[in-house]
């Protein structure tokens, strides 16, 4: 009866703190949880209301605007996730409002509850404040760079591609300090990046976002950098079209490019500049020139890399000397057959487990081949691409820091052994 009285109609009326008492003891929960969205409860009765025993009325008072700071702590470690969530969403709407001297403490008890949320074991409720708050000016910043920090890449790239908060010192050294599996894509993404960060983005070798990097109009790239780029991108055939598509490329570095990707990419890198005549000449001679010293290779020249490391296996020289050699080299074909046939393991396995980008699996690749743990992660810098965060290092600086259950158990994942 009260609750047809007081919700009945679409505008909601002010409702009595006796009235609130009531309501907030009825036995329906439906009814409890109406109170707890009704923006003009009474801030006890929300306090009251936060320790429901509801999810639902709990998750309303979450994403009442008028619930109490301490109502927000309790909430902030509620069980259920969708009350947290409910939670994050709406301090985050409340953040830009709590400007002033007035609001300086109510902003201050409100930032208390964000730390809270940003240190959530969910993922989830950590990614609604880095959605939420990717373009914002008013959050502290502490709480963006922990975000930025996160381990999760869907928590960290939004406000590593869009904060204002962040300064190129803050992004470097969040690179430094290694940025989540995916993460490094969104700086390299991000408008307007300096030459610095671009620098370190293509230091880090991860190669989508270095993809990531060529593709950003707006990012400022040394041309040091970008020939560090081209070294990389000879072996790398998926950096080869956005090398091509790069905006700002020099003549000298067109005719590098031009050297070792395919006819069509060339094509279309002299369309895209509009060349002249003479350049355009230049670059298609330099391409069927390519291409006719390959046609006139011999046999023995024409090998692969997976005939070269199957005939290098079969005279027992397989070890680490070649494959540091082909590592130095970036001899990738080679290298990935030949760590497979030192494990003992089909090459089409080895190549799958050197593009997965997993430390831990291709440290045990290359334990399993016998090569020493340096090598090891060597290769994973430079022939795997592991993402500098998943890096797996040397125990004592020379070890393998894993016992032969433990790789075996990696391997598994692909041999299914």
């Amino acid at each position: 009866m009260v609750l047809g009285k007081l919700f009945g109609r679409k505008k909601v009326k002010e409702v009595s703190y006796e009235d609130s008492k009531l309501l907030a003891k009825d036995n329906n929960p439906k009814v409890r949880a109406k109170l707890a969205s009704n923006p003009t409860a009474r801030p006890e009765v929300l306090y009251f209301l936060a320790e429901d025993t509801n999810a639902d009325v709990r998750k309303n008072v979450a994403g009442n605007s008028n619930t109490p700071h301490q109502a927000n702590n309790i909430l902030a470690t509620d069980e259920d996730q969708e009350v947290r969530g409910e939670l994050a969403r709406k301090i985050c709407r409340l953040l830009p409002s709590l400007s002033g001297e007035e609001a300086a403490q109510l902003r201050e008890q409100t930032i208390e509850v964000l730390e809270i949320l940003a240190q959530d074991q969910l993922p989830t409720i950590r990614a609604i404040l880095s959605q939420s708050l990717k373009d914002s000016l008013d959050a502290p910043k502490h709480v963006i760079k922990s975000l930025a920090q996160d381990v999760e890449e869907i928590v960290a790239g939004p406000v590593l591609e869009f904060s204002p908060l962040l300064s190129e010192a803050d992004l470097l050294e969040i690179i430094a300090g290694g940025v989540a599996s995916g993460a490094m894509s969104s700086i390299a993404r991000r408008a307007n990046i300096s030459e610095d960060i671009s620098e370190a983005v293509a230091a880090s070798l991860d190669v989508p976002a270095v993809a990531a990097l060529l593709a950003n109009k707006s990012a400022q790239v040394r041309e040091e950098t970008l020939d560090q780029i081209i070294d990389q991108a000879q072996g790398i055939e998926q950096l080869h079209e956005p090398l091509v598509m790069r905006v700002d490329l020099s003549i000298r570095a067109m005719r590098r490019i031009a050297g070792f990707v395919a006819v069509s990419l060339v094509d279309k890198l002299v369309e895209k500049n509009k060349l002249s005549k003479d350049v355009e000449k230049e670059l298609k001679k330099q391409v069927r020139d390519r291409i006719g010293k390959k046609n006139t290779f011999s046999e023995e020249e024409e090998e692969t890399g997976v005939d070269r490391a199957i005939a290098a296996h079969k005279v027992r020289k397989l070890n680490e000397d070649t494959i540091t050699e082909a590592v130095a080299n970036k001899d990738v074909e080679f290298i990935q057959a030949g760590l497979a046939l030192m494990a003992d393991i089909p090459v089409t396995t080895g190549k799958s487990i050197l593009n997965s980008r997993n430390g831990k699996v291709v440290t045990a690749l290359c334990w399993k081949a016998g090569l020493s743990m340096r090598l090891a992660m060597k290769i994973q810098q430079d022939i795997a691409h592991v993402p500098p965060r998943d890096i797996v290092n040397a125990k004592d600086g020379v070890a393998y820091p894993f016992d032969e259950k433990e790789m075996d158990w990696q391997l598994s994942f692909f041999t299914g052994g």
